[in-house]
């Protein structure tokens, strides 16, 4: 079974940005889906998910949680109740909010009752999926007092929530129910900033953990593209086999068998080899670019994650370089208290009245058998309602690891724009290739 799911939105991407003081924002998507059988029998037989996107306040969750976030609408349970649940490649444990009683019989589409679902299920603390299949969790369950398996999941934004893992029916599409799903029933829920992310029911995690949704569905593999003009795009569940698409070039996924305390095991990660400016190869060793002892290093793609951030050595030498490579172009920010989103702190002043920026330096994400290039107007991010003077401001859309306390190299989706992206969980490498992602739509039979 191939499921393919087209998302859609008519907003200007340059309003899709995170700020510490920024409003709540949901934008619904348009979406149509074209759904190709294949004979893979470990996998359902369609997928058809109505989603919508919503932007996070908070900049530095990068563990766990989007910036902008892809919702997906399912319904759970027996008989089935609807929730939304956030898409989130840099998860493993998808987790719902649990509530045992609604309130003046009123059910709240953000809740999901367990003890109105017949098919619920609650995971004894000594049973496999309890002992076996959460040595990744970066915090090891523990027994409750009615000896069910209990999990506690914290962000780097001090949010969290905890709960008990259990099983139910989750039923996705007009026929397709998969049974006996695990995930996290959250009853105890701390957000920084509750109002927002109080929007959705919870989260599906999508990463490479044996309780990732796509490990138990048993997907070999997924793909995405999205545009850079109007971030409409599509997700593809499943083997693509298009035979329009240019030769991808693949890069492998890294792995490293024993425990270290900064990497994380199931992350998708790659190797970076190096950066360009321009095709101007940065001067940083190799050995910052490869993970260390403690695991510290790694570089992961993460479709969730807004910007690219980069360990303050390798940011550092790209700073110097573009601004070198911008000088007399662009003029730069002179503002040293201004740091966008707490790690982007190369800014420029653009005047308000011009349309379109200079021919602007292009950055190359250099991996091991593949090249992420991204072009000239990419590299700069506007910054929404920022204003010095008559002149608005563009921020170098790669961040400082280091000033977030990140001990990683993070590739976000403004990155990936225009690009075909393929998980290839089966052969453990990831496929790329730059396409034109509204063209990819219409291929699939999407319009505008």
């Amino acid at each position: 079974m191939n499921s393919y799911i087209i998302f859609h939105s008519n907003s200007n991407p340059f309003l899709k940005i995170l700020s510490l003081s920024s409003l709540y924002i949901q934008i619904f998507f348009f979406f149509l889906i074209h759904v190709h059988l294949c004979s893979s029998s470990s996998s359902p037989k369609s997928l058809i998910f109505p989603l919508k996107t919503q932007i996070l306040r908070s900049p530095n969750k990068l563990q766990v949680r989007h910036n902008v976030s892809l919702i997906v609408s399912l319904t759970v349970g027996i008989p089935p109740q609807n929730v939304s649940m956030v898409l989130d490649t840099g998860s493993e444990l998808s987790w719902l909010h649990c509530n045992r009683t609604t309130r003046n019989n009123q059910p709240d589409p953000t809740i999901f009752y367990p003890n109105q679902s017949t098919s619920y299920k609650p995971i004894p603390c000594f049973s496999p999926t309890c002992t076996n299949k959460t040595q990744d969790f970066p915090i090891p369950p523990s027994c409750d007092s009615d000896n069910l398996c209990h999990a506690t999941l914290s962000y780097a934004d001090s949010s969290s929530s905890d709960g008990n893992l259990a099983s139910d029916s989750f039923h996705l599409g007009s026929s397709s129910n998969i049974s006996g799903l695990v995930f996290g029933c959250m009853d105890s829920i701390f957000s920084s900033n509750s109002d927002e992310d109080s929007k959705t029911t919870g989260l599906m995690g999508m990463n490479r953990g044996s309780l990732s949704f796509v490990s138990q569905m048993g997907f070999p593999k997924f793909s995405y593209c999205i545009s850079g003009s109007d971030f409409s795009g599509l997700l593809l569940l499943g083997d693509s086999n298009v035979t329009w698409l240019a030769p991808l070039n693949y890069t492998p996924l890294i792995q490293i068998s024993r425990r270290l305390p900064y990497f994380d095991r199931t992350a998708y990660t790659v190797q970076l080899e190096g950066i360009k400016v321009s095709g101007k190869l940065l001067p940083v060793p190799k050995s910052v670019l490869v993970p260390d002892h403690t695991g510290a290093g790694q570089t992961m793609v993460d479709s969730g994650t807004q910007f690219t951030f980069l360990l303050g050595p390798v940011y550092n030498a790209l700073r110097t370089e573009y601004l070198n490579q911008t000088t007399g172009v662009l003029r730069v920010l002179e503002d040293p208290n201004f740091v966008f989103q707490g790690a982007l702190d190369l800014c420029y002043r653009v005047p308000s009245g011009q349309t379109r920026l200079p021919n602007l330096p292009s950055v190359s994400l250099v991996f091991a058998g593949a090249e992420m290039v991204v072009s000239g107007d990419r590299v700069l991010y506007k910054v929404p309602g920022e204003m010095k003077g008559n002149d608005s401001v563009w921020c170098m859309s790669f961040g400082n690891s280091d000033l977030l306390g990140v001990e990683a190299y993070v590739i976000g989706h403004h990155h990936q724009q225009n690009m075909w992206m393929e998980f290839d969980l089966e052969k453990s490498r990831i496929g790329l290739a730059q396409v034109r992602c509204d063209l990819a739509r219409k291929r699939f039979g999407v319009g505008q």
